[in-house]
């Protein structure tokens, strides 16, 4: 058992770590039994690394939320009290969901289930895929102890997809688009029973019955993955990507663009936290074909909501005036490089990888990702301490970003190599043949 918590430690950064033992101490506080449950389990025993942490309470995870909230550890985020869920987003982008262990019992395909509150074991076996319904116990007399009635750590070692139950794909359609972003992702294969599946949904057409704010959150995974060209490719290959908008298909689809800012995003520094808003991005480069009623058609399919339409809107805007500042002589220095690129924004400086046809661009967001943000990072608390500034004062920051600068500009130091006199090589002697 103690295997497996030290298998988790080493897959969650330090602040997930944080979030983790924060969760804990509140639900032991609460006397709540608590899992750690779906994606953070299944990137756990794959080998990936953690995107979310989820937990499901065996009781009222809300209120638990609340609780961590009011304690001032964790923002609140997104709740739904249908289903009992709540995010929490702690320090340095942490993202945390809390659900109550639930049943969801389905009168008709693609309706509305009716939620019951329910044990560990029965919300598992009302999951999606069997790679999602694994559970550790967190609670103390249980600590560690994995919980798997279907058989999920077989498949995570098998690379293979497979649904929990007989009608999985039939009460929620929308899990088909689930399906083909772990198989891009992870490189899963679909299970015979998935696949048949799969393909009896697709002929009774229930994708139609998908409500647009589902159609929402599966547009918005889709372009939260490091691989969302590939992915886009093989829903337009499967004729899913026109349910987002009727317009996306064949040439319409920016597939060259996708698969060129897929490749912008290897410039993104991975040790670091670099947050980008991955929707406006995505949607701008994806719909780059589309007229203005075809983006609105999209809009209105996927519920998207007025603040996301604006930042999609804004995006280009704001990235010309950055590339218009990254163009200027006087950065000459890599302090005043940093300085006009810390202006924009995670999204601004991927466009402009992707967008922009200035060498010169191209070459100063290059080093800002991948040199000066380390610099940065590296700088330590001591170093500024020697400017005799105290921490949390209004100087602080202030004196900190002058050390910043001054490490920037620091030239590198000369490597002096001492010349070694070259051994003398010996000719080899020659030796005469023998006439014969």
């Amino acid at each position: 058992m103690s295997d497996y918590m030290f298998m988790l430690e080493s897959h969650m950064t330090a602040a997930q770590t944080v979030a983790f033992h924060k969760v804990q101490e509140a639900a032991n506080e609460a006397s709540l039994s608590l899992y750690l449950t779906g994606g953070a389990l299944r990137d756990m025993l794959g080998g990936f690394p953690i995107r979310e942490l989820d937990f499901t309470v065996e009781g009222n995870a809300i209120a638990l939320a609340k609780t961590i909230a009011k304690k001032g550890e964790a923002d609140l985020g997104e709740l739904d009290p249908r289903r009992n869920l709540a995010d929490l987003q702690f320090p340095h982008h942490v993202t945390v969901r809390l659900g109550m262990a639930r049943q969801e019992l389905y009168a008709k395909p693609a309706s509305k289930p009716q939620i019951s509150p329910a044990t560990i074991h029965e919300d598992l076996l009302c999951r999606d895929f069997t790679i999602n319904a694994i559970a550790m116990s967190l609670n103390r007399q249980s600590r560690a102890l994995l919980v798997d009635p279907a058989n999920g750590i077989g498949d995570v070692q098998n690379k293979e997809l497979r649904i929990v139950g007989k009608y999985t794909l039939y009460d929620d359609p929308s899990r088909i688009f689930r399906l083909f972003r772990y198989r891009v992702r992870m490189g899963y294969t679909l299970s015979e029973k998935t696949q048949s599946q799969y393909q009896n949904v697709r002929e009774l057409k229930l994708e139609k019955k998908i409500p647009a704010e589902a159609l929402g959150r599966e547009l918005r995974n889709v372009a939260n993955e490091a691989n969302s060209a590939d992915i886009v490719k093989l829903l337009d290959e499967e004729k899913l990507l026109v349910m987002f908008c009727p317009a996306l298909a064949g040439d319409k689809v920016n597939h060259s663009g996708l698969q060129k800012l897929q490749k912008a995003r290897l410039n993104l520094p991975l040790e670091l936290e670099f947050p980008v808003d991955n929707l406006s991005l995505f949607l701008t480069v994806l719909t780059e074909k589309l007229n203005k009623n075809d983006r609105a058609s999209l809009v209105k399919e996927c519920a998207l909501t007025a603040e996301e339409v604006t930042a999609w809107k804004k995006l280009e805007d704001g990235a010309k005036k950055l590339e218009k500042e990254l163009k200027l002589p006087s950065l000459s220095r890599p302090s005043r490089v940093y300085a006009a690129a810390s202006k924009g924004t995670g999204a601004q400086i991927l466009y402009l990888l992707y967008k922009s046809d200035s060498r010169l661009v191209q070459d100063r967001l290059k080093n800002h990702l991948q040199k000066y943000l380390m610099v940065e990072h590296e700088l330590t608390e001591e170093e500024v301490l020697e400017t005799g500034v105290k921490p949390g004062t209004p100087k602080y920051a202030k004196a900190r970003l002058a050390v910043l600068f001054k490490k920037l500009d620091a030239r590198p130091k000369k490597i002096v190599v001492e010349e070694v006199p070259p051994t003398p090589v010996l000719a080899a002697p020659i030796v005469a043949s023998a006439r014969r």
